[in-house]
């Protein structure tokens, strides 16, 4: 008859691909108990968007079968490991993970990766929020089509939501939607420390902060005031682009600030006659960048007409073709990027034991 012993031993065996580490020992398996041969407990995967998350479900079950459990119980869930060390006297401190979107430059499409990221990831069952901090030309709101204004309620401010992500952007605030956003450093970042301070985020697995392009005032003041769990970087194929975003690279690796790696949007035009992929920007922008600085190259966008009329019509490409090759592709970059921060959040972890352990005194 199989024992507790017996079924941890097995499953040690399984390796979570990106972590490194034995299922086991990332404290996956939960409610272990063995009752009349029959084996019940629960994986507990570190996000839902984790690309290898079927794979290590179907581990544990040919593991289990190995060591001859014909009636399995098996539960799987999903809990977002933090990417950040929380305190209680830090900002957001219900926010488990904080990332970047940014790029070099304007025009590359920075804001539509971040809203289609948002919605792929609030897809698969995480809590999501979006700052749109492009405080000179915030455009989230027409990308997602929303209209209404975020109420407030005691003293703070609720985040509309849309599609399951809660939203928050100086295009709110405007009078008109023509309304230039005109102000100084110092202005800019004052707003972006209330869209922190003054909204209420609640609970969330994942927080992403849609950058203006650059390297001035609002990445700098987000550097300084939150714990950022990483930075994602959007470039274009041609060289312009990479060699731009090669400058925001070095500003958050002076910062400290990880790189969870590099997306190349607008990579290739799919003909629509015979098929073939072609490269209307040039090739291999996004690689060249991942091999410079040794980040991981995430995955190419497509150029396509979906893409940029669901952002005219607020109606996300995520949303209404999430199985057209673009959509496909923000599900794919999603779930690559939850595998980052995993891996950050689990050193993070480690690096927590470690101090608590050298803190401690010896008996």
């Amino acid at each position: 008859m199989t024992n507790v012993d017996q079924v941890m031993t097995s499953l040690k065996k399984i390796m979570d691909p990106e972590l490194h580490k034995d299922i086991v020992s990332m404290g996956m398996i939960k409610d272990l108990s063995i009752k009349d041969k029959k084996v019940s407990f629960t994986l507990e995967l570190t996000t839902p968007a984790c690309p290898f998350n079927s794979e290590i479900e179907q581990e544990v079950r040919n593991s289990m079968q190995s060591i001859g459990v014909n009636d399995l119980d098996l539960r799987v869930t999903a809990k977002v490991m933090e990417g950040r060390a929380i305190s209680m006297d830090e900002l957001l401190p219900k926010v488990k993970n904080i990332f970047a979107v940014a790029s070099g430059k304007g025009g590359v499409g920075k804001t539509t990766v971040a809203v289609n990221l948002a919605l792929a990831l609030a897809k698969t069952g995480a809590s999501v929020g979006l700052l749109d901090a492009d405080i000179y030309g915030p455009s989230v709101p027409l990308m997602l089509g929303i209209k209404d204004s975020p109420p407030i309620v005691n003293n703070k401010i609720q985040p509309v939501i849309s599609s399951g992500v809660k939203v928050i952007s100086m295009g709110f605030f405007y009078e008109q939607s023509q309304q230039a956003g005109i102000y100084r450093g110092p202005i800019v970042s004052g707003i972006i420390k209330q869209f922190i301070t003054d909204v209420e985020w609640g609970e969330l697995d994942y927080l992403l902060i849609d950058l203006p392009p650059g390297t001035g005032d609002a990445p700098l003041t987000m550097a300084q005031t939150l714990p950022i769990t990483g930075v994602l970087i959007v470039t274009t194929p041609q060289d312009v682009a990479m060699n731009v975003a090669i400058k925001s690279i070095g500003m958050f690796n002076k910062l400290n600030i990880p790189i969870l790696g590099v997306v190349e949007n607008m990579s290739f035009l799919v003909c629509p006659h015979c098929g073939e992929n072609t490269y209307i920007f040039g090739e291999g922008g996004g690689q060249k960048i991942s091999d410079k600085f040794n980040v991981p190259f995430l995955g190419e966008i497509p150029l396509h007409p979906l893409i940029r009329e669901g952002s005219d019509l607020g109606r996300p490409v995520t949303l209404v073709e999430p199985d057209s090759l673009a959509g496909l592709a923000f599900g794919k970059v999603s779930k690559l990027v939850a595998g980052r921060i995993s891996v950050i959040a689990a050193a993070v972890k480690d690096n927590d034991i470690a101090e608590k352990a050298s803190a401690s005194p010896m008996e």
